[in-house]
């Protein structure tokens, strides 16, 4: 799996196995399992997720040493609060069955609470908790807010992103600041997977659409996060490393930009 170097210094693989909506125990678990033999390392998860313990569990049963892992999770924003967030991250550990994670991330900007939350991130990371912090749905005005005011730049800021929602502005001020962008929701959770351009793109690869909108966000520069738990889903979404979108290939995708949402919108948070 290639790997991107985050500002904290720890290697980001450039796919992940996002595990949003996914609240089966066993749906979970065997998805997991089948990610593992594929070759995924990277697995994205969050307190609301409901389902850290499933994956903690998961890998123990795998045994993949816990140095070849890369673990996500998030805090969610009831647990904001100073008094509560160090006891919640506390209980995601215990859930994951790890003594670290190597991303943490503020799953929301909330309002009034964002800023001190992020300063107990700084904490987790200091002691050793967290090998790198980041946010989650930050827009530009978030970010420019939290960067005048923080200790530990963020590593990450996951949001939304796909062909249909490229949001340029916000990709070149992460770029700028050595902020890597995740991207969740990277298949637009189907829409717009007839659009003739993809196809186009997946003859001339031998991929499909869904493998061009991947491969579009890894050259673009970010890392996207594919759920599935269908086995051949699973691995198609990491079939992505034999081939290369072009200048050209690019540009066309460029086209399709819509400022499509599927998800929430952070924009209006004050």
């Amino acid at each position: 799996m290639q790997t991107m170097k985050l500002n904290s210094g720890n290697d980001l693989p450039v796919v992940g196995f996002g595990l949003w909506q996914v609240k089966n125990e066993q749906e979970c678990k065997e998805a997991v399992r089948l990610a593992l033999e594929t070759g995924y390392r990277h697995f994205d998860t969050a307190q609301i997720y409901g389902n850290e313990a499933y994956l903690g569990e998961a890998l123990k049963v795998a045994g993949t040493p816990r140095e070849e892992l890369f673990i996500t999770t998030k805090i969610w924003n009831e647990n904001q609060p100073s008094a509560r967030l160090s006891a919640s991250f506390d209980q995601s550990l215990k859930n994951l069955q790890t003594d670290y994670v190597d991303l943490l991330l503020l799953h929301f900007p909330v309002t009034g609470t964002r800023q001190q939350a992020w300063h107990e991130l700084e904490k987790i990371a200091k002691a050793g908790r967290a090998k790198a912090i980041g946010v989650s749905n930050y827009t530009v005005r978030h970010l420019e807010e939290l960067l005048a005011d923080c200790e530990i730049k963020p590593a990450v800021n996951q949001v939304e992103l796909h062909v249909y929602l490229q949001q340029p502005e916000l990709v070149e001020f992460c770029k700028q600041h050595d902020i890597v962008i995740e991207a969740y929701s990277p298949l637009a959770h189907g829409y717009g997977l007839d659009n003739p351009v993809l196809a186009e793109l997946g003859q001339k690869y031998g991929k499909s659409p869904a493998q061009i909108m991947l491969r579009w966000c890894i050259d673009l520069g970010t890392v996207p996060l594919p759920k599935s738990v269908h086995e051949d889903r699973i691995k198609s979404n990491i079939d992505l490393f034999d081939f290369q979108l072009t200048d050209e290939d690019m540009a066309s995708l460029a086209k399709l930009d819509k400022n499509h949402r599927t998800c929430w919108d952070p924009t209006e948070v004050a």
